[in-house]
């Protein structure tokens, strides 16, 4: 597998070919995203995630997805940090599966475990987590990242019928925030969509008792909740924020 999903360099088919002898030491060094400035999210994080994070959604048609945002420039993440590792109480799950993920070559039907064992934390010195044993069999460690794995695969289904229905409802719209930084440095974000909020106000009928039965709604407004957390951008970026000076987020048309 090439790198086309962010920060996954050489994800090829977990085997014991290949990896017998590889062990895997997981733990605080986030390196691998600290170029990335959004990471996606499944809806079963949008409370945790909320406190803490801007969610916007990303992409566009059939393949739009939540995500966090995670820096205010390109190629910048505000989260990390080489001395203190990621710098929130949440860590996404899109990040906390790494460097294992998915492959498809059929579109879904079929799914083959991966490992960017690039990573690292990937070693045959020892050091971490073995991924099978001397039989040759999956080892404990494997068998929980595949059921990981495998968690994550089926919230991204319903993640994926989430924005399915906002598509439908025509909630979505091009978002762009504007940062003035207490510097004077004037920064902004877009390329990505937010709920208009006048427009799920709107709805009625069946369209509102649809997004209510099957949780969406919440979901909606935690999002819109989430928004204010552009402000925690600026303060990760080192300064200060004055009440004079604050974040303009807008969701324009």
């Amino acid at each position: 597998m090439s790198k086309q999903v962010l920060f996954y360099e050489k994800a090829k088919p977990v085997s014991k070919k290949d990896h017998q002898d590889l062990y895997v030491k997981l733990g605080k060094d986030f390196t691998f995203t600290q170029e990335v400035n959004s990471v996606p999210l499944t809806v079963a994080e949008f409370r945790k995630a909320a406190d803490e994070y801007a969610i916007v959604f990303s992409g566009e048609g059939d393949n739009i997805v939540p995500a966090v945002i995670l820096g205010s420039g390109e190629k910048e993440n505000l989260y990390f940090s080489e001395e203190n590792g990621w710098q929130a109480n949440y860590i996404p799950a899109f990040v906390r599966r790494y460097p294992f993920i998915f492959s498809s070559t059929d579109e879904g039907k079929s799914l083959l475990l991966c490992i960017d064992d690039s990573y690292s934390g990937c070693n045959r010195e020892g050091k971490g987590e073995r991924l099978f044993d001397e039989e040759g069999e999956r080892t404990q460690f494997l068998n929980t990242m595949l059921n990981f794995v495998e968690a994550y695969q089926k919230q991204y289904q319903l993640t994926r019928l989430f924005c399915k229905q906002l598509v439908e409802l025509d909630l979505l719209e091009p978002m762009r925030a504007n940062f003035k930084l207490p510097s004077g440095e004037q920064r902004a974000l877009a390329g990505f969509q937010a709920i208009n909020r006048e427009k799920l106000q709107a709805l009625k009928g069946e369209q509102l008792e649809g997004l209510m039965k099957n949780g969406s709604i919440e979901l909606a407004y935690l999002h819109l909740q989430s928004m204010s957390k552009f402000r925690t951008l600026l303060e990760k970026s080192g300064q200060q924020v004055t009440s004079d000076e604050t974040v303009d987020e807008e969701a324009m048309a």
